[in-house]
């Protein structure tokens, strides 16, 4: 497990130290090796989101029993290029009526907040870009901004469909943020610490999907809403809002946001191993293999749940939030706090 811990360090110190000794300068060289991590985070968001739309409709085929993908290479593998060749291409077509700059900004911050987040991922041991005290507080704090660009996307469009959609956009976002946010504080409160790696060592021994369950089901219902997948996606339901938010956008614009949807899911993913599924804890293989493992069952998990459950009401939307998931998830507050006044008692 310390293995690829190892050779993720030396890579960066080998970078900065050359910067170092063909410069002289140690600000560039720190500044070198930070644009190391921000260059892998991109990679790594980039390829995840090709695989995952060629996996979506591959999971889709299997669970309707269809065949999916298979003309474009072997099992129709250069699909995703394909779309993004075809996206990279399409003709950028700006509406004349929208508002201008907001309309143009929403996408790329939309795409850029989503980037954020993954500085706090701890994908091994040490292998963290920023590990931070307030962690995973700061991942919810800049999680949750991604409200604003699509509202700014909706509002700017100058159309009643992306105004309504994002304005149902805030009421959805805002309703799950709370559940999820209540569902985290049960960890929180049996490790003592908002820092990632110290969460992930408090599992060495038994996972916190064992000793937090409720709180692992109502952050999952929660991130499906916060990631705008079915049967949540009110936020873009083609049946009445034709796109949503989307409707005014076309060629990398939607691209951006189309990216950003499959970020926030392997965000979410990442997350959901590292607070409740022991992070890169497991034997015998090293801790990055059972993270991308784990990240993978959950990403699995939400495709799974979208081509299983229909979308349901905007109305049974905004209810089963606050009305079940919220009363649930903190009725699993009180009773982490009995437990631990219980058998943990202050000294």
């Amino acid at each position: 497990m310390q293995q690829s811990t190892n050779i993720w360090f030396e890579l960066g110190q080998l970078l900065k130290q050359l910067v170092l000794e063909l410069t002289g300068m140690p600000w560039l060289a720190s500044l070198a090796q930070t644009l190391l991590g921000i260059v892998g985070i991109f990679a790594v968001v980039m390829l995840a989101a090709l695989i995952l739309v060629y996996l979506e409709r591959k999971v889709c085929a299997w669970m309707q029993m269809r065949v999916g993908p298979n003309r474009l290479g072997p099992f129709g593998i250069f699909q995703s290029v394909a779309d993004a060749l075809k996206l990279l291409t399409k003709e950028d077509i700006r509406p004349a009526q929208v508002s201008g700059k907001m309309w143009a900004l929403a996408p790329v911050l939309m795409f850029m907040v989503v980037i954020i987040t993954y500085a706090v991922i701890p994908f091994d041991a040490g292998v963290i870009f920023a590990d931070l005290n307030i962690g995973i507080f700061f991942f919810v704090a800049v999680s949750a901004q991604t409200t604003l660009p699509l509202l700014m996307a909706g509002w700017s469009s100058n159309n009643k469909y992306s105004l309504v959609g994002g304005m149902r956009t805030v009421a959805q976002m805002i309703s799950y943020e709370i559940p999820l946010v209540f569902s985290i504080l049960g960890v929180v409160m049996i490790t003592g610490s908002m820092k990632m790696s110290d969460i992930v060592k408090a599992q060495e021994s038994i996972w916190f999907i064992v000793t937090q369950p409720v709180a692992f089901v109502v952050f999952v219902i929660a991130a499906t809403a916060e990631c705008n997948r079915a049967p949540f996606d009110l936020v873009e339901a083609e049946s009445e809002l034709v796109a949503g938010p989307f409707v005014e956008y076309s060629g990398m614009r939607f691209a951006y946001f189309f990216l950003a949807e499959y970020a926030s899911l392997v965000a979410s993913s990442c997350i959901a191993a590292t607070l409740f599924l022991g992070g890169w804890h497991g034997p015998w293989l090293p801790g990055w293999i059972w993270f991308f493992l784990k990240v993978s069952a959950m990403i699995f998990l939400f495709m799974w749940f979208r081509w299983t459950f229909p979308r349901i009401r905007v109305d049974q939307l905004m209810a089963f939030g606050w009305k079940f998931l919220l009363p649930l998830s903190v009725a699993n507050i009180i009773v982490t706090g009995v437990g631990l006044w219980l058998f943990f008692p202050l000294s």
